[in-house]
């Protein structure tokens, strides 16, 4: 596979040094990547760059993982109007084994193969550099006329930011420049990639590694990912969407993917599977031929929920996302987890009551009218009911004299109640 070829049908090139095609084709190369480490979770936002290492290794290629344990501390000014939170060490290193893991999904750690991928931080390298040091060895190679002339720095320095531009930030292009000739020297790594709003300090650690050593570097930007609409990707009312099962749950994971438009699944595919381009074309048509069947957004759905999560995942958050039409949603609802059950009935009205309640004394028509005020009369409840448009966990009810007990509870805590076909309520013991 050529790898420049296979980012461009792909939608993932945005930018490269001339010469960057022909200096990867004519050998095996190292090329590595940063990551931000100030959460212990990637985010879909980092998948683009995650895919372009995972692709990098599949052509045969050595792909290096930088965790930036240092840079972190300091914060990158690129496309950022404000200045970032600093991270105190364990936290970092907390940090670094938790998306140490999750790449480990996407990259090959751990074989025998000469290309096999490697995670390195640079607080190691920095942690024990003195700023003396730094300044005589490294920051005397580039003036601050070089620095100023980047498009980062004099968008903060032109009004854009409230604070202007710290002098700690300022540094970061040097500091980042610093990774790249280090890994230069220490792993033969002649090629940095990344975001394209970071073509900046990439081209930085490109003239620090020509004006020091008289070497020759590389850079390849992707394109920062968006919306068709222009809105920024992997941005949910919620907030991010995490890889962490912990922070986003596999079925709300899932139907994220599920439910972009025609036009993004058509360019997510490309980007964040590996599917051929044969496969990607065959969908493409199918999706045309029928767009009610949203072939490109199911099998995009799966493609990541199954690289990032599990195929058992996938399939559960397939058979949770059919709950609400299911013939069979009230044996499915007693089997899924608690997570998935608050995801699948977000933002529906919810009411808590005391686990006393459900000791068998109090009716479904005094839990529903007086405990759980769903129901404004026990008339207008009796009603629905004989018109077969109560259920409870998704069961059709129509005694409301029936005692209200523990043997109704999901999860041993919850209660759902269906108020004909789209009103959903959930019931909260305490």
């Amino acid at each position: 596979m050529n790898f420049i070829d296979e980012l461009k049908w792909r939608g993932m090139l945005h930018t490269m040094i001339p010469g960057t095609d022909d200096f990867i084709n004519s050998q095996q190369t190292t090329a590595y990547l940063g990551i931000d480490p100030t959460a212990d979770s990637l985010h879909i936002g980092h998948l683009c760059g995650v895919m372009i290492l995972r692709h990098f290794q599949r052509c045969g290629h050595k792909p290096i993982a930088l965790v930036g344990g240092a840079t972190g501390m300091i914060g990158d000014p690129s496309g950022k109007s404000a200045e970032r939170n600093l991270l105190d060490e364990p936290t970092l290193r907390h940090n670094q084994e938790a998306i140490k893991k999750q790449l480990a999904k996407f990259l090959d750690f751990d074989s025998d193969a000469p290309n096999r991928a490697e995670l390195v931080n640079n607080y190691d390298w920095m942690k024990d550099f003195s700023f003396l040091d730094f300044a005589r060895l490294i920051g005397k190679h580039i003036t601050v006329n070089y620095m100023m002339a980047k498009d980062s720095v004099k968008k903060r320095l032109n009004g854009e930011a409230r604070d202007g531009l710290s002098f700690t930030e300022f540094t970061y292009q040097l500091l980042q420049g610093y990774d790249f000739l280090h890994l230069y020297e220490e792993k033969g790594c002649k090629l940095q990639m990344g975001g394209s709003d970071q073509w900046g300090n990439m081209t930085t650690g490109t003239e620090l590694i020509r004006r020091k050593l008289g070497g020759e570097a590389y850079a390849l930007t992707c394109p920062l990912i968006t919306k068709a609409d222009g809105t920024k990707f992997g941005k949910t009312e919620s907030g991010n969407v995490w890889l962490d099962s912990h922070y986003t749950s596999p079925y709300k994971f899932y139907q994220f993917w599920l439910n972009v438009s025609d036009e993004d699944a058509e360019r997510y595919i490309k980007i964040f599977t590996e599917l051929t381009r044969e496969e990607v074309e065959a969908l493409v048509a199918e999706q045309a031929e029928d767009p009610g069947r949203r072939p490109l957004q199911k099998r995009l759905a799966k493609e990541v929920t199954v690289m990032v999560h599990s195929l058992e995942d996938y399939e559960a958050a397939v058979e949770a996302s059919q709950i609400l039409f299911s013939n069979k949603a009230g044996e499915l609802l007693h089997s899924i987890d608690e997570q998935t059950l608050l995801d699948i009935f977000e933002g529906v009205d919810r009411y808590e009551i005391d686990c006393s309640v459900l000791d068998g004394s109090v009716k479904l028509a005094d839990l529903l009218t007086d405990n759980a005020p769903i129901f404004p009369s026990k008339g207008e409840l009796r009603k629905l009911a004989q018109q077969n448009g109560l259920s409870i966990n998704k069961e059709k009810v129509t005694d409301i004299n029936l005692p209200a007990g523990t043997d109704l509870l999901l999860n041993d805590k919850y209660i759902l109640v269906q108020k004909g076909k789209k009103n959903y309520y959930l019931i909260i013991v305490k």
